[in-house]
This record gives structure tokens, sequence and C-alpha cells, in this order.
């Protein structure tokens, strides 16, 4: 007879071994499988790590977990075709532990999370792919696995298998995915001595820079840029709907590359060895595009379930929330002899409305499709705003009150003062 779990969860990222940690933590009888060769090896990217949502999960993961830079300031830039213009905050607060955000590297994370898995009495199975579901009626009680005798069954089974879920496909939880709910994403790690980093983004020891950019870069796309610093290189990269990239026929590597090619950017890179390079996809469709969670025996949490929130580009909290939070609903069910029914997991999706998970995909729900309907966002906005601080920086002569003047009729002439009023109200409405 097959081997039967309390819990399966499909995927070794930070929504699937958050959940495994937890349900094991708790004593109950848990599988994880994941179809890379370890946790971790499918991602090289770099990406940040936010202390609040693992503290809820391994309240002193900071004595172990392999941790790049703590972050102490956020840049933000509004790029045009050769200038930039933005903000940053800085702040000392954020150099004082507990520091709250870090860079990370994943595959160095997620093998060491997975690490903490097994510690907590979890089984990992890895070079495992689930085919499908197994039902009994319509229920989930198990699934299939490419192995010999693959068949294994549990009281419920959690899927963290990422933003192209093809068992969450399969089953009829969700439909194809929209490649309009979807971002591709491609990013480099560039490595510089530690030295060098930290002269050229003025930090010392493990102090680090995040900076977000948005403009001229995505060639008129709905995306952003970035760039992270870690203790030995940078990541650089940049993400925009998937839906654009097929529309505009660019590829993302020579997006990346043109990116790179920015004199805000060019001289940060400087001298570096790109050593690591991956795309994957990012799921930025919100609230709107997201599918149901949890039916009988089943649950979807991070990148799966749509856990994104794109306008402050938080994921891996995210999905260790969602995690964790799916992990204590089987606990509490379980504590209390309860079947895993959908009327029973619907604890899960209460739970979650409770959270700023929920909260924040809520408020920015109606971003996604003003950003699509909106182009100039990313065009005509970035080109006004950095023309403006050129022609009042330029000192020619010129006096301020006409410099106003030239700016003012700028902005008119390219939205008209209807195009600048509904533009205010639609980004009003995003974010209220």
């Amino acid at each position: 007879m097959a081997e039967k779990f309390d819990a399966i969860i499909v995927g070794a990222g930070p929504a699937g071994n958050a959940a495994a940690y937890t349900l094991a933590k708790a004593g109950l009888k848990v599988l994880q499988l994941e179809r890379g060769e370890s946790p971790g090896t499918k991602n090289v990217q770099g990406a940040i790590l936010y202390s609040d949502a693992l503290e809820k999960i391994i309240p002193d993961f900071r004595e172990d977990a392999p941790l790049e830079r703590h972050l102490i300031e956020q840049r933000m830039w509004v790029l045009s075709d050769d200038s930039h213009i933005g903000t940053h905050y800085r702040s000392d607060d954020f150099n004082k532990e507990p520091y709250n955000r870090y860079t990370i590297i994943r595959a160095q994370f997620d093998k060491w999370f997975s690490s903490k898995v097994r510690q907590a009495g979890a089984l990992v199975i890895c070079e495992t792919t689930v085919l499908d579901l197994v039902k009994d009626d319509d229920c989930v009680v198990g699934v299939r696995t490419d192995r010999e005798g693959g068949f294994i069954y549990a009281d419920v089974v959690i899927l963290a298998d990422g933003v192209n879920s093809l068992l969450a496909k399969k089953a009829g939880f969700h439909l194809e995915i929209d490649p309009k709910d979807v971002a591709l994403a491609v990013k480099e790690i560039h490595f510089l001595p530690q030295e060098t980093i930290e002269s050229r983004f003025n930090i010392s020891g493990d102090e680090g820079v995040v900076i977000e950019m948005v403009g001229k870069i995505t060639q008129g796309m709905v995306g952003t840029g970035f760039l992270y610093t870690n203790k030995e290189s940078l990541t650089i990269g940049v993400g925009c709907m998937l839906s654009d990239f097929k529309q505009q026929k660019i590829s993302p590597y020579a997006l990346l590359e043109q990116m790179k090619e920015h004199p805000s950017i060019k001289p940060l890179l400087a001298n570096s060895e790109m050593k690591e390079y991956t795309a994957h996809l990012i799921p930025e469709g919100g609230y709107n595009a997201m599918p149901k969670i949890y039916g009988a025996g089943w649950m979807i949490v991070g990148d799966a379930g749509m856990f994104v929130n794109a306008v402050h580009r938080e994921g891996s909290n995210l999905a260790m929330t969602t995690g964790r939070i799916a992990a204590e609903t089987v606990i509490e069910l379980a504590a209390q002899n309860k079947p895993m029914t959908a009327a029973n997991l619907a604890l899960y999706r209460k739970s979650l409305d409770e959270t700023f998970v929920m909260k924040d995909m809520k408020k920015y729900k109606k971003m996604p499709e003003i950003l699509h309907k909106n182009p100039h966002f990313f065009t005509a906005y970035p080109e006004l705003l950095n023309r403006a601080a050129h022609t009042m920086l330029k000192v020619d002569g010129v006096d301020k009150k006409s410099k106003e003047k030239e700016i003012r009729q700028s902005f008119v002439g390219k939205r008209s003062l209807f195009g600048l009023l509904g533009d205010a109200f639609k980004l009003w409405r995003a974010f209220e």
C-alpha cells in the first residue's frame, strides 16, 4: 500500500519551504517534493528577503542564514533615454539590528531553508516531478509522481510550484495564465570586489542599497528595472509583461543589454564580470487575476496563487506568509480532527484576508489594468520629468518664471490639460 502523509508540499521555494517547515515543526508527517536536483538549483539570481515574514517562521534565522547585505537605502529612478530623475531614502534606523531587509542569493538561501525543513522532520525528495493530483471524487487525496510506484497519498496537498502551476491548471483549479498577467524578468549577477561596491554606493561593511527603476528602459512596455548590492556582486535585471514582449517583438536579453548601456547605470557596472544569467516568470496580474486558492484536499501558496505585490516589488514575504498560514490552517484542523474539506480549508482564505497580503493585493487591484491601458506612464512622463529637471537646473540666463512656463507648456503639449487631469485621477484611483 502506498505511503500516507499528513501533508504533501509540491515545490521547495520560499512558499513551499515555509509551509513544510511550519507543518514539520508542529509534528505532522510531511513530504516535500522538488523537481530540481536540490532546492535552489533553478534559482541563481539575487533577490530581496523581508525579515518580518521569515521571523514569524524561524525567529533566529539570522544566526546562520546565508544573507548578503542588509539594506539601508532605497533609490527610485525615473529614466529618460540619457538621464534620470529620482529620489532616495536612507535611514540609520535601517542600520540597526534587527535589520528589516536583506539581499540574498536564492540558490544559497533556498538550500539553507531546505536544510531547516529537514531538521524539523520533513521528508524532502528532489529530482521528482509531480505529474498529477490524485482525486477521490472531487477531493484531492495525493499525487502521482514520475518515480516507480509513484502514487503518494496525504490528507492535504499544498501547491507551491510557481507561477505557471501546471498541476493547478491540469486539475482545473485555474485557467491558462493570460500573458498580460505575468511578467518575464531577466537577471544577471555581476561580480566586483567588495571594496569597489562599497565605494560606488557609499556603504561599508554589510550595508546595502537597492535601486528600482522605471521609464524609457522598458521601451513603452509595462515593467521595471532593478539593481541590488550583494557582498561581492551586483544583481541587475529588468522585467516586463509577457504580452508586451510578444507585441514589441524584442527579446528580454536585448532589453537588458540596452538597459546596461544607460549612462546612469553603466558606470555602476564598470569592470564587473558577469557570471550568472537567468530568466523567470513573475505573477503580476494582481488581485483580479488570482485563482481560487483552496478546495477539497488542496491549497495554493506563493507565486502559484499570484501572490506578488508588483507595485512595491514584494514577493518573497507574500510567499512565506501564504505558506505559513496554509500550514497553520492544516495544523489547526488536524488538532481538532477535522477533515480537509473545502468548507474547513476556507479558514486559509479567511486567515489571509486578515493579513497584509490580501489587504495590499486588494488595495492595488486596479493598478495592472491602468498601466496596461496607459503606456505613456513609461514613455511620455519619464521624458517630461527629466526634461523639466534639466530645464530648471540649467543656468542659461533665462529667468525661472519663463522656465516654469516652458515646463507647463511641454506637459500640456504632450498630454493636454484633460489628459493630465485624467492621468492624475487614474493614479489616484489605483492607489486609493
